[in-house]
């Protein structure tokens, strides 16, 4: 058979997608596995997730080095030891702190599991925060963090994010040398003692994991001592409303970086979907309206983009790229421009046809391994989102309409409900 190299190959747009089902098991402490079978390979990713994120924490970046801590040091291993052990089993680590939660992750083979399990519960129960652990890692903390204020992008997304939650929300905070200087050991500590030890988890075990995995955690995680009562809740303060421009100058820069933005909603609202199919005809992917103006035709910068952040109790709408200086007040005016023709111009039929086949098969590709199966099913898990969010996904981003688009940009992407940071100049 000779193919026909002028003709494409034929196409069919993807309707639906068949996840592995999720399984839930209840520990002897009440703690509860949720299982991600997919036997391919004899790897796997234990996770144990905790409502210990910086909403929670009392002292500014307690929760992050609370975390990071964990595997630092307890009564029976040092950190050089804790290392080694993980090592000699081919096991790797992670500690991740975010604004809702924090979680201790382990990758390993699944036969090594039953190994890598007791010391993972002795760094969750028996962590004992050395000093001069935490003050190495207070120090390269602080060196990166002065590093990373001088970066004009960062800074604008810590600016943006201030401006949109204030700068002492829990979504609005950043890491700063300041806090961090500040930090002391008896911070850490009360957090961790406070929101991680004998606290709640859930664990999310993904991979070539059957009933025997679960019954061999069940022997370690499933007997830790858990109070199951809950956390104060943290006094938040008033959301601001300042909708003045803001411009961090520096006179030595030859570019800016530019935040344009509002606070929005979570992915529980109802208008999530028609706004994440609006995001991404704007600025969500390589086609879209923002590249195709500032980077292919005005040659402004080489990449722009928007998208929507979502947290489990807030979430905001930002548009981001970085330009020469003199450029920036002309980016501005045509990110404005864009957005008013959204408003004005029903998008065409080819072009959100484009849009929503991208997404589909974006979502679809972005579900490779049962580790990222996890990863979307730890949204629904611990944000509230209805059982279906992810087997219906597809089917309700192709009923956004192009009418549907322009009604989002006209409630939500108005020019005086954006807010604006630059750090550079204009």
């Amino acid at each position: 058979m000779i193919l026909d190299r002028t003709q494409p190959p034929a196409f069919q747009a993807i309707q639906e997608v068949r996840l592995p089902s999720l399984d839930a098991f209840t520990l002897d402490n009440g703690v509860v596995l949720n299982l991600i079978s997919v036997p391919n390979q004899p790897v796997l990713r234990l996770e144990c997730i905790f409502d210990a994120g910086t909403w929670h924490e009392q002292a500014p970046t307690s929760a992050f080095f609370a975390l990071k801590m964990l595997s630092e040091g307890t009564p029976g291993r040092t950190s050089a030891q804790l290392s080694e052990y993980f090592d000699g089993y081919g096991a790797f680590l992670e500690l991740n702190s975010g604004p809702d939660r924090s979680s201790v992750v382990v990758y390993c083979l699944t036969k090594f599991l039953p190994a890598v399990l007791p010391v993972l519960c002795e760094m969750i129960t028996e962590s004992t925060f050395p000093q001069k652990e935490l003050d190495d890692l207070r120090n390269i903390t602080t060196q990166n963090l002065r590093v990373n204020y001088e970066k004009n992008a960062y800074l604008a997304g810590v600016l943006f994010r201030a401006k949109v939650f204030g700068p002492t929300h829990p979504y609005g905070r950043s890491q700063n040398p300041e806090a961090v200087d500040q930090l002391t050991r008896a911070d850490v500590t009360a957090f961790y003692e406070r929101a991680i030890k004998n606290r709640p988890f859930q664990v999310l075990l993904a991979g070539q994991a059957t009933a025997i995995e679960v019954e061999q955690i069940n022997r370690t995680l499933g007997q830790l001592p858990i109070q199951h009562t809950q956390l104060d809740d943290v006094s938040l303060p008033t959301l601001p409303n300042d909708m003045t421009p803001t411009l961090a100058e520096k006179e030595d820069s030859v570019q800016s970086s530019i935040r344009v933005g509002r606070r929005l909603f979570t992915r529980t609202h109802p208008d999530f979907f028609k706004m994440l199919v609006t995001n991404e005809v704007l600025g969500g992917y390589f086609g879209s309206r923002l590249m195709k103006n500032i980077r292919e035709e005005k040659g402004f910068t080489y990449g722009i983009s928007s998208n929507m952040p979502s947290f489990r109790r807030d979430g905001y709408f930002l548009i981001g790229t970085d330009v020469k200086r003199e450029n920036t007040q002309e980016t501005l005016d045509e990110v404005h421009k864009e957005i008013r023709r959204l408003q004005t111009e029903p998008v065409e039929a080819d072009e959100l046809n484009t849009v929503k086949n991208f997404m589909a098969g974006e979502f679809v590709g972005s579900l490779n391994t049962p580790f990222e199966i996890a990863d979307r099913y730890k949204v629904i898990l611990f944000d509230g989102l209805p059982a279906d969010f992810l087997t219906t996904y597809i089917q309700r981003i192709r009923a956004v309409s192009a009418d549907d688009i322009l009604a989002m940009t006209n409630q939500y992407l108005n020019a005086d409900q954006l807010q604006e940071v630059v750090v550079g100049g204009k």
